[in-house]
């Protein structure tokens, strides 16, 4: 019975399809690990919160916590090689996704059961924690969207990118609506619940996806087959002649530092808007709300009008509108748009999360290019090592963020600075694009197999 399966599985995908309930399988999976994924932003929101009220920490200290709160992100290359490498029980994607989503919800639901007066050492050991677990998840399943959004290598010059960008798109869209749900509860949910009810909920959340991970099998996914004798040295000097390739080593080069030299000031910002501006947090919530919207539109319109531009001038044209919002912020905190008879609750909602999410558009184009760049047997490391970058960088804004904020003099009670630090981000922004050479003008087909 088990051999006829087989071998019904494998003449399906050998016809071109994994059969409708390998797909639906794979969408249940996918899609409920970048919805929760994005509804990470839920906690988080609470975690702002409870730091700014509960603990009295001041803006700078909140964005530290941020950013190093990122620090196990940065070891993605180190959980890629081991999915890609080491196989548990048969599988090397789906148990590490359980184990990231047990570590999540042990993090939050140890902060939930802490006392109020936790410490600001303690909540940071468990965030980092949870952002573990995060990171491997997120490793994971980039892995399986990299397998599965390479185009089919018998595709003809007359249909490029057939099935290119289609995995990316779908799971961005479940990011994106994730992300939608969680600022929109999030909104509700801070004037009626402790941050720590929040952080149960989340819990709750997480401990709902681990047990629904358990029960799916890996071979229900039919995920592309790769050898699975490979050790962490072969998978490793794999990973190393990956990242010789110009193309993918100056287009990784380019987007860490497109995110590096841009000073974040997000702590800052929240604190002028919750503090100097009184916004309140359903304000906030609802602004996060459109900007997640806003992802989620992009998505969309990218999978429909988008995959064929190419990479270079998009993730260009990106970076170009976050310098013109940065410059809109800028007359913001001046207060132009004010003098126009525009509430400043109506800029934070249009603009604010708008800007917020800008920061992450160009991962989508980029992530479909370095997927259809990327080696067979090495997709997990590679995109991790990337996502690793794309952490050590902007964990990098975060403290030059704290460095300016503080060369402009910017403090929990005076703001007269900000304007200053928002021209300079601004001008940091615009810099990367002088550089965009490094990024391929255009996906250029499968490497030709070597003749003779």
């Amino acid at each position: 019975m088990v051999s006829s399966s087989e071998a019904i599985r494998e003449r399906v995908r050998r016809k071109g399809g994994g059969g409708n309930g390998s797909e639906g399988m794979r969408k249940l999976l996918l899609g409920l690990g970048f919805l929760v994924q994005g509804f990470r932003c839920f906690p988080w929101m609470a975690v702002n919160f409870f730091l700014k009220d509960g603990l009295k920490v001041d803006p700078s200290t909140l964005q530290i916590l941020q950013c190093s709160a990122n620090l196990p992100m940065v070891a993605k290359p180190f959980y890629g090689i081991l999915s890609d490498s080491f196989y548990i029980f048969g599988q090397h994607r789906v148990p590490y996704i359980a184990f990231g989503a047990f570590l999540q919800a042990v993090s939050w639901i140890a902060i939930f059961l802490s006392p109020s007066n936790i410490s600001f050492f303690t909540i940071t050991l468990y965030l980092l924690l949870g952002n573990l677990g995060a990171s491997v998840v997120e490793v994971a399943n980039d892995a399986m969207v990299a397998e599965l959004g390479k185009p089919p290598s018998s595709s003809s010059k007359n249909s490029p990118n057939s099935s290119s960008g289609q995995v990316q798109s779908f799971v961005w869209i479940a990011a994106s609506v994730g992300g939608v749900l969680g600022n929109l509860a999030g909104g509700i949910a801070i004037d009626r619940f402790s941050p720590q009810v929040m952080f149960l909920m989340f819990g709750i959340l997480l401990s709902i996806q681990f047990l629904v991970t358990i029960f799916i099998h890996e071979s229900s996914l039919d995920l592309p087959k790769s050898p699975s004798d490979r050790g962490i040295k072969t998978q490793l000097s794999e990973l190393l002649v990956a990242l010789q390739k110009p193309e993918i080593y100056y287009s990784i080069l380019w987007f860490a530092a497109s995110y590096a030299m841009i000073p974040a000031l997000t702590g800052t910002m929240f604190y002028y808007q919750t503090e100097h501006l009184g916004i309140e947090s359903s304000v906030l919530g609802i602004s996060k709300v459109f900007g997640q919207a806003a992802m989620l539109l992009w998505g969309i319109i990218y999978n429909k009008n988008l995959k064929s531009m190419s990479p270079r001038k998009l993730i260009s044209a990106i970076q170009a509108t976050m310098a013109v919002f940065m410059f809109s912020d800028f007359l913001f905190v001046k207060g132009v748009y004010r003098m126009f008879g525009i509430p400043d609750s109506l800029y934070v909602v249009l603009f604010s999360g708008l800007l917020e999410v800008l920061y992450f558009f160009k991962i989508l184009p980029f992530n479909v290019l370095m997927a259809q760049l990327c080696p067979p047997g090495c997709e997990g490391s590679v995109m991790a090592f990337l996502m690793s970058a794309l952490a050590i960088a902007i964990i990098i804004s975060g403290y030059l963020g704290v460095v300016l904020s503080s060369f402009v003099q910017v403090t929990a009670n005076d703001f007269s600075g900000l304007g200053h630090a928002l021209l300079i981000q601004a001008a940091c922004t615009l810099l990367p694009i002088y550089c965009s050479s490094c990024i391929p003008d255009g996906v250029k087909a499968k490497t030709k197999p070597k003749e003779g």
